[in-house]
């Protein structure tokens, strides 16, 4: 049977957020044993940090080895394991392979799920982590079409890079993007989805690292992986059934209505429309009375927050999203329990600049912030709220432009 550690910070979550916490915590206390408990092999960290300006940071994000940390941070200790259990009223927190910890302070960082539009469904396929990425390159290879529902930053990288599928762009929307940029950006960047890909596609030069499938990505209990980079369909061949490129169609202003199985299809109302629409494994009825015959749906919607692993037994304060909400000091309503990232809802009343979206700057920005907090309280020193909550802001790159923005008040 696995010993008890007493740990004084153990950190849960290899992505982003979980990475940048442990790292900040590790900086700070060097010679206390730092523990970040991960689901995956493999954790994301922060490469190339660039400042450019007081409130804009570029940076990427790498998939790297969890020796790459505790070669860096030699008391930084990196467990690949889910989450079995936490009691919170015990300072406990138990993995899967069996170590159990009391801790004096926990940072959750477990990121977020994919918001499945129906689940349950066959062909309703949610990317999220590597191992989903993995699936969709596997049912990719064999479709002739696929309809991708969603308007934000997985579906606009999704769309421009899927070559020899037929693609049917669903969103509810007046314009692609709109969470990034205006319209008129939104039109300038269209003609970009029927340039050939030998055109607009940059290699990635990028370190990337593989391991070994046997380890497996998930925990026994079903826990995801960390969230895919911003490059996450590098190495990975994003190419359907036909040997040339079908184009992408938008449907502009609307939603699913219902998805079907052909079998559920064929004993519809739907069905007289069998000649017209032919046989396909799924079928989606949009809102605006549109019906179309697909391989299979791509489910680009957005996160939920991943907080499953640690409901039961506790009293953490949710927030209408169902992530766990924290205070201005990354706090939760558990003592000791303090969270980052997509897991986490801001509890505090908002600058008006500034507005919560679960993005990579964001996580790392949360992560850094509740690793301070932290230590603040163990120090029994002062802090207050970053200037990053401040004024939103955001760089990134779609359709290989680079795009940065910030909150407007309206």
């Amino acid at each position: 049977m696995a010993s008890d550690k007493q740990v004084r910070f153990i950190i849960v979550g290899g992505g982003i957020a979980g990475v940048t916490c442990a790292e900040q915590i590790a900086s700070q206390f060097p010679s206390d044993e730092v523990y970040l408990l991960t689901a995956s092999p493999l954790v994301k960290t922060v490469t190339n940090f660039k400042q450019v300006s007081k409130t804009l940071e570029e940076f990427d994000i790498e998939e790297q080895p969890s020796r790459v940390l505790e070669e860096k941070y030699p008391y930084l200790k990196v467990v690949q394991s889910a989450v079995k259990l936490l009691r919170a009223k015990e300072h406990l927190l138990q993995a899967e392979n069996g170590q159990t910890f009391h801790y004096k302070k926990v940072c959750l960082c477990s990121g977020g799920r994919p918001k499945l539009l129906i689940q349950d469904k066959p062909h309703v396929l949610g990317i999220r982590d590597t191992d989903s990425a993995q699936e969709f390159q596997k049912r990719l290879s064999k479709a002739k079409r696929i309809v991708v529902i969603g308007n934000g930053g997985i579906a606009l990288e999704l769309v421009y890079e899927v070559e020899g599928c037929e693609v049917i762009w669903a969103i509810k929307d007046k314009a692609i993007g709109n969470t990034f940029f205006d319209a008129g950006a939104a039109q300038f960047l269209i003609p970009s989805l029927e340039a050939e890909k030998k055109d607009r596609s940059l290699p990635c030069k990028r370190s990337r690292y593989t391991t070994d499938k046997t380890g497996g990505y998930s925990g026994t209990s079903g826990e995801l992986g960390s969230a895919l980079g911003p490059d996450w369909h590098e190495g990975i061949e994003l190419k359907g059934a036909e040997q040339s490129s079908s184009g992408v169609h938008i449907e502009y202003e609307c939603e699913v209505d219902e998805i079907f199985t052909q079998q559920e299809f064929l004993q519809s109302k739907l069905r007289t429309k069998k000649s017209e629409l032919g046989m396909w494994p799924a079928y989606v009825q949009l809102t605006n009375g549109k019906v179309y015959g697909c391989d299979f749906v791509v489910s680009a919607t957005g996160v939920v927050p991943n907080t499953d692993p640690f409901l039961h037994g506790n009293n953490f304060e949710l927030a209408a999203d169902h992530g766990l909400r924290v205070d201005d000091h990354m706090r939760t309503s558990e003592q000791d329990v303090y969270a980052a990232g997509d897991v986490c809802t801001a509890g505090w009343k908002p600058s008006a600049l500034w507005q919560q979206m679960r993005l990579w700057t964001q996580a790392r920005q949360m992560g850094w912030y509740a690793a301070r907090c932290m230590a603040a309280d163990v120090l029994e020193e002062p802090i207050e709220l970053d200037f990053c909550f401040e004024l939103f802001s955001h760089i990134t790159k779609f359709f290989n432009y680079k795009a940065s923005g910030f909150a407007r008040q309206v």
